[in-house]
This record gives structure tokens, sequence and C-alpha cells, in this order.
């Protein structure tokens, strides 16, 4: 989730992944960036200013030569409303729209269209470039996608930007509109972007329409660490994708770099970014979760900004993911569970004490470039002034989730327990792809916690008493693990045929012990030999991949990763048979058949559970000519359930049997008696739902 500098390793990793795959293997590997630019990675975040944060963070003099390293010309200014290049319409606004620029980004973003992602399990979103082109989103990580978004909007139409680092020697780097610099000129041996790649941005319309021009060196080009397969143009590299969304290629080139070196430590750092208060949030502003000073963090685009009817602030988010992913389009519900979560700066502290205040976590929102005094400076626009918080007022900033839980819609206890259990499925199903993902075990388990709390609030239940109801066996396989105590959590190249080696291993411990046994994680411990033997056993030796140092992994040379422990015992979850879970029964059992069915007053009714071979049977009064409509929401990544109604002498009037996470029946006309609402699991699925009676 957390992308920063890249090893070799992890581009060998890349190219060897390709040809294995039976792509043709690049006649010569390309050298990584710190070896072609000389580049002395690994880029940290600036020192803290010498006194409390400020509103202005200098960089390059504006009159600085910058003829040969240029990557686009800053011709606009972010305070334009007025000028001829601002009063022209763009991508999601009119032409004199009395926009500046830094309001026009939140336009675009929150007018991003939904579309379904590539994957076909969830929803992403699409871009329309200023040329009239619409692709759909990259495949990138959670911090690639908030920096991708900003410096792409900022070289389309040409307005300053920079972001800034310092390396390994405490050199000061600025990557920006002026290309990779430090205050004594250019950095190392980066490019002179414009001398050595084209701006084809002068190319008239007529002949866009007959052939967009291409740049054959930027489309070979990818981002190094881990997989990068994007799904525009399908099958291809990041650089392929930038060459169709940038006439100006020399800024394709530069976002390969900017993405290779900044991560979500630099949007952290309030150099490039500053805190906000929760009721000024808009479209384009970045969430950062940070449980870590190092390692792994999570970024998301704050997608959509409204209001509800009520007049509370309504959020949705988007995120990519690591290995990379299109950004996951999130609900308004599961957006409220992530301002709210204490790694955004809240209440809480760090393992190693720190409390989450001070590391950089929570709502940011991006520093504008400006020349002050002759100086390209980021600081913010006027009017944001008033919506700072300065990076030491702990206090502030540690208040924000709560706020966020006042300020944001309701949402009901049903939709909660909903949209946890979605995310719960979303982690499996990202591990099922990436077997090694810490940042999937991570995720799994922050809405296990909250999906404790929230059953404990609602129906009493027990940690245990939860983790029997919906724990499965891949949950303690793939235990989430310390990061920084971890070297498997900085291998993002792992595939699903490793998954289910791993898997089909665990499953053969399971059966040979003829008792349960508490699984084995998939971690390092002492190596990955059993699992790769297990592999060559079952005639998978060429599925198995070895270790990739695919992220800079201080944690290298462990001898053995740390796990932590997962929940519930799996054996007193599974029953002590290891045989599959067993199920803990609602409130309103027993009620298994139509005899026994619980007569419920018509509203909404949260909790409830099916449990395998145990169909639910509900009963509701009907007046004569009255209506009846029975619709239970659940998770079918959970379980897939249905519904049926009966009328007083058992005859079914409907029944629903989707493969959504809602079914509905509805009837009217009907006569007096009293009504049967049956819920059942298809194939013996097993699951949790609401029930609401209208």
């Amino acid at each position: 989730m957390s992308t920063h500098h890249r090893s070799l390793a992890a581009l060998l990793a890349l190219v060897l992944a390709q040809a294995g795959a039976g792509c043709a293997a690049q006649e010569d590997a390309e050298l990584h960036p710190d070896e072609e630019f000389s580049i002395d990675g690994p880029f940290e975040t600036t020192p803290p200013p010498g006194k409390d944060d400020g509103p202005y963070r200098k960089g390059l003099a504006v009159a600085t030569n910058t003829t040969a390293t240029q990557v686009w010309s800053a011709k606009n200014a972010w305070e334009d409303r007025d000028t001829p290049n601002a009063r022209k319409a763009g991508v999601a606004w009119a032409e004199n729209s009395g926009l500046n620029w830094d309001e026009k980004y939140s336009v675009w973003i929150d007018g991003l269209r939904r579309v379904r992602g590539a994957a076909g399990y969830y929803d992403t979103f699409e871009m329309t470039t200023p040329w009239g082109k619409t692709v759909i989103a990259p495949s990138l990580e959670c911090a690639e996608v908030a920096i991708f978004m900003r410096a792409t909007f900022a070289a389309w139409y040409q307005l300053p930007f920079f972001m800034e680092a310092v390396d390994r020697r405490g050199v000061r780097v600025y990557f920006g509109h002026n290309g990779i610099r430090t205050a004594a000129g250019k950095y190392g041996a980066t490019p002179n972007f414009a001398t050595a790649y084209a701006d084809t941005s002068a190319t008239p319309p007529a002949d866009i329409v007959n052939g967009w021009p291409r740049d054959a060196k930027l489309r070979s080009k990818g981002l190094a660490g881990g997989e990068d397969v994007q799904p525009f143009p399908a099958g291809t590299r990041f650089g392929a994708f930038a060459d169709e969304i940038h006439l100006n290629k020399r800024a394709g080139h530069f976002l390969i770099l900017l993405l290779d070196y900044f991560g979500s430590m630099n949007l952290a750092d309030s150099a490039n970014t500053y805190n906000l208060v929760p009721d000024r949030v808009r479209a384009g502003d970045v969430l950062l979760e940070r449980w870590q000073r190092v390692g792994i963090g999570h970024t998301l685009l704050v997608k959509t900004v409204g209001r509800s009817a009520d007049g509370r602030i309504t959020a949705e988010l988007a995120s990519g993911s690591m290995p990379r992913r299109q950004p996951k389009w999130e609900d308004e519900t599961v957006s409220k569970g992530s301002f709210e979560n204490p790694y955004t700066g809240g209440m809480g502290a760090a393992d190693d004490g720190t409390p989450y205040a001070k590391l950089g976590g929570g709502l940011k929102r991006w520093r504008v470039t400006k020349n002050i005094a002759g100086v390209w400076t980021n600081t913010w626009m006027a009017a944001d002034e008033s919506a700072w918080i300065n990076d030491t007022d702990s206090a502030r900033i540690s208040a924000r989730p709560e706020t966020f839980g006042r300020i944001l819609g309701e949402v009901s206890p049903a939709e909660k327990r909903m949209a946890y259990l979605g995310q719960i499925a979303d982690a499996r199903l990202h591990l099922s792809r990436y077997p090694a993902s810490c940042s999937a075990r991570e995720r799994r388990e922050d809405a296990f916690e909250r999906l404790y709390e929230l059953e404990r609030q609602q129906s009493g239940r027990s940690r245990a008493a939860v983790d029997t109801l919906y724990r499965t066996h891949e949950d303690y396989v793939f235990a989430k693990l310390e990061y920084t105590r971890s070297k498997t959590c900085c291998w993002n190249s792992s595939t699903a045929d490793m998954y289910r080696i791993i898997m089909d291993r665990a499953e053969k411990l399971q059966m040979d012990a003829q008792a349960c046994v508490a699984p084995e994680v998939f971690m390092n411990d002492g190596g990955y030999a059993k699992w790769k033997t297990f592999a060559a056993s079952t005639g998978r030796a060429a599925q198995w991949k070895e270790w990739a140092e695919d992220e800079p992994c201080a944690q290298r040379d462990v001898a053995a990763d740390t796990a932590v422990p997962t929940g519930t015992p799996w054996c007193s979850v599974s029953g002590g048979g290891g045989g599959g879970t067993t199920c803990a029964d609602d409130a309103q059992e027993q009620n298994d058949s139509r005899e026994t069915a619980k007569l419920l007053a018509r509203g909404s009714y949260p909790g409830l559970v099916i449990c395998g071979g145990d169909d639910d049977y509900l009963a509701v009064a009907v007046p004569a000519g009255g209506a009846l409509t029975a619709k239970i929401t659940f998770s079918n990544a959970v379980g897939d359930l249905d519904l049926e109604v009966y009328a007083p002498g058992g005859e079914k009037l409907g029944s629903s049997a989707g493969t959504g996470d809602s079914e509905t029946v509805t009837r009217t006309g009907l006569a007096a008696g009293t009504y049967v609402v049956r819920v059942t699991g298809y194939d013996g699925a097993v699951g949790g739902y609401a029930l609401t009676l209208q």
C-alpha cells in the first residue's frame, strides 16, 4: 500500500515473471533508476521545520535555468480564475466557470464516472483527457493513485508542481515541473526531460484524430516493485498508459520516476500536504492511515463529497493496493469507517508507543505551488488557511476521527455489518491472488476488530462467537504479520497459483492429522522450503516463485517472521474437528420450520444469522388488502442467501434468488392473515443478514 523506492531485485523479478508467463524477455534487461540515473535512494521525508509547521515550503528559485530539465512550463497559476486559459472549458467544467485551478481539480475528481473494474468484482472510475480520450483508471498502489492524479492534472494544465524529499545523504531533492533537481542543479544523472523526450502537445487536433502520437521508449517502461499489468492498453505496463494520456511525453517519463520514488510517507510529510479540518473535506483530498513509522500504510483518495437529506456530509473513497490494482471505489458505509479509523491520526498509539497523531495520518490536502517572492513555494490557497491544522497540534489531529463520526451521514448497524463483512471478503480475495500481502491481512483484521465491537454493542456476542460465525481456515493460514519483523511483507509478486499450493498443503495437514491442529501460518519460517517442497511433490514446482525484495526491506535478514495471533484458536472455531465452521444462532431462534416461525412486527431486524442446514422462518401479520415487502441484505461474498414468502395456507407467493447482496419480495392486495418469510442459504451457505419487513 505504501509506495516507496524499489530495488533492482524487483525489476529483475518482473522481467523473469514476464518471461515465465510466455512473454518474450527483454533483449537487454533495463537498468533500475538507481543505476541508470545515479539516484541515491531510497528517499526519506524532509526534516521537520525549525519551529512549527507553516504555510511556506520553499523550493527552487523561479529564475533557475531549467531549459534542459524542464518537464512542462508553468504557464498557469493555481489561483487563476479570469485568465484566458482559466476561462476555457475543461474536462469537468464549463467555459467561464469562475473556478480556480485547485477547485477545478476537486471538480474533476468528483466527476470521474463510476464503472466496473477490470477485475470484475468491484467498481473503479474512468477518466477523460483534455483531448477527449476516455480511459479506465490504471492499476496502481494506493499512494501512487493520489500522486498520479495530482501530477497528471498539473501536467495537463501546465500548473506549477513539485514534491520534495531527501536522499540517503540528506540532499533535498525536488521532483516537479522543472524536472528532478536540487538547489545546486540537476540531481545525479536524472533525465534532461526537455532534450531527451518529446512534447507533442502542439499536434493539431485533426492529426490527433488520425493517429495519437506515440513514444516507443515510454511505452516500454513500467513501474518497479511488483506486478505492473495495466487494463488499458490491455496487458501493457504503466508507460504505455502514460503515453496514451499525455501528449507531452516528458510528463509520462517523469511520472514513472515520481511514482517509483514517492509514496505514502511523502504524502504524510507536511512539505507536500497539510492537515485539514474535517468539515472542509472535498474531492481530491487524501486520507492517510498510518499505524507505524515505517512500512505499510494506506492512502485513500477522497472521490466524492456531498450532503445527505439531513444536511450531513457524505463522502466516498477510492484506493489502489499493493500489489497494484485499479482504484477500488468504496461506498459511504465503508468510507465512513475509514474516516473514523484511529489509524488516521486518532486516539491510540502504535506498537512502539508513538501516538497515531504523530505518525502523519489523517485527512490531507495537497499544497499548491506558487511563485512567492521569486521562489517556487508549496503553500495553500488563501481560502484554505482557516482549514489548516498545524502538524504539531496533536489534540486537534487526534480529534478528527471522532469528529467524522458525528458529521458524516448515519449508518445503520446492519449496513455496518455488511460493510465489515464485505471488507473481510475483499481482503480474502486479494490474498487469494497475492498470498504474501501483509496489507490485505492487516485490512482483514482491522475489519474484524470493527465487527467485534459492533457485535458486542448490538447483540452481546463475544469475540469467540463472532469468530465461530465468520472466521475461515484461510484467516489462520494467512495470519497477520508484524511488518517490521517479517520479510514476507516485502514480497509483492506472489501469485494465485501459490495461494492454491499454500491452501492445499494446509488442508492436507488437517486431513493427515485426523484431528484438528492449529494451522501453520504462511510466512518466512527459516525460509519457504516447506511450501516449495510441497509444490514440487504435487507437480507444481514451476508455479512456486522464490522470495523477492519487491520493496526496500530492512527486515530481509530475519530468521523467521513474527505472526500476530488470529482471534479465537481455530480448533475452537471449527468445533474441534477441523471439518468446517460451526455457527452461533441468532436471537430469533428456534425458528427452523413453518411451525416455529417467529412472529415479528414490521420493521428492521439486524444481526440475524443463517447456519448451515438451518433455514430461518419469520412471520408477519398483514391486514385485508394490505401489502408486504420482505428484504434481506447480506454479503454474497460471505454466503449467498435466498428469500421466499408464503401465504397463510402455505402457498409460495414469491421468491428472490439473485447473486447480489440483497433479495426482495413484494406482494400487494393480500388477504388478512399471517404470512411467513423463509431465509435459506444457497447450497448450504452460512452468513449474517438483516431483515426488513414493510
